[in-house]
């Protein structure tokens, strides 16, 4: 049975953050007919630091064609002592536009009925209320789709414990290969990437900070593109933590999804299928209290191995290059399918 709150500044479910995760969760309350308003810190919705791979077992397949800027059949893997190419008929992963996505799930997201307000800034929680920039919000439930620095998060007392960081430059250029490289000796178990777009590519590194402090990160990334022999002079630094420690998504009438959740590959990185997922399993809590999904319990299940394997990685140099070589070789010979590095794979 729908709430509707009399106040003017109330509203049955207010969703903090509006990236994928934010906009998937509120578009399936709409379209069921729910009162949602959705909060956005910043003045434009959509951008974010990302390097825009999604894989085609996930959410690539499932998104217009016009958002997708390239798709790639084939990866190219580098490790300390191997060079292999990954083939498929069909595309692995292809690149979006993070703002363009944006704006594809925001229109979707009004269409259905949501109210969306972007230079919101939550300040401050508490249990029914939400202090902002711009006033006072009531709510009957909070969504948490924040980020790895959650507000909600932080108010529900959940420590933050296993964070990625990631560093990429939007290059501009003509790309043509996806590349990967697993250099244990500058980025522990984490790795360093190339993924074109239509007139540049992302290019940038990925690993556990515990095990890599980010400016040695950020200092190894650019030993790695001099080596390369990639000019970074027309194209700027941006960072972003990944949070991969996964405590949970339902927390009586608060929930967690995507990143604030911890849902992201602590692997990888990847993180916009799994923001996905989980906002649709938070509507679904809401709706009908029907939680976990499978969907869900299979998304666990990869995202703890990838997490194990992030974790023993880390503990030694040998460990992260022993690990590394032997995934390479597994992909390599076949034993390992390219699958079972995307949190997205539906087997």
């Amino acid at each position: 049975m729908e709430v509707i709150l009399p106040k003017k500044n109330s509203f049955e479910i207010i969703i903090i953050g509006a990236g994928p995760g934010g906009l998937a969760c509120a578009t399936e309350l709409a379209e069921n007919g729910r009162q949602v308003l959705v909060i956005e810190k910043n003045a434009q919705v959509g951008p974010k630091v990302c390097a825009g791979g999604v894989t085609w077992s996930g959410l690539g397949q499932y998104l217009p064609d016009d958002l997708i800027e390239k798709s790639f059949p084939e990866q190219i893997i580098q490790s300390n002592l191997q060079r292999i190419r990954i083939s498929s008929a069909k595309p692995i992963i292809s690149t979006v536009d993070r703002k363009k996505l944006g704006q594809y799930m925001l229109s979707k997201a009004e269409n259905a009925g949501v109210t969306v307000k972007i230079s919101t800034d939550a300040k401050k929680i508490s249990r029914r209320q939400i202090t902002t920039n711009t006033g006072d919000l009531e709510f009957k439930y909070l969504v948490g789709a924040d980020g790895s620095s959650s507000i909600v998060r932080k108010f529900l007392g959940i420590p933050t414990k296993h964070v990625g960081v990631g560093i990429h430059h939007q290059v501009p250029g003509a790309y043509d290969k996806m590349e990967w490289h697993l250099n244990s000796k500058l980025f522990d178990s984490g790795y360093a990437w190339i993924f074109p777009h239509k007139t540049s590519a992302s290019i940038g590194a990925y690993a556990y900070r515990p095990a890599i402090p980010p400016k040695e990160l950020q200092q190894n990334f650019y030993q790695w593109v001099t080596k390369k022999g990639i000019d970074l002079k027309n194209s700027s630094p941006k960072a972003a933590l990944i949070n991969f420690d996964y405590r949970g998504i339902c927390f009586g009438n608060f929930f967690l999804v995507g990143d604030a959740a911890g849902l992201a590959s602590g692997l990888t990185g990847e993180g916009i299928y799994p923001a996905i997922l989980s906002g649709h399993e938070a509507a679904s809590a809401i709706l009908t209290g029907d939680h976990p999904s499978s969907r869900l319990k299979k998304l666990l299940r990869r995202h703890t191995i990838h997490k194990q394997l992030t974790l023993i990685s880390s503990r030694h140099k040998i460990c992260s290059k022993l690990i590394m070589e032997i995934l390479v070789a597994g992909l390599r010979i076949k034993c390992i399918p390219f699958s079972a590095l995307e949190m997205g794979c539906q087997d």
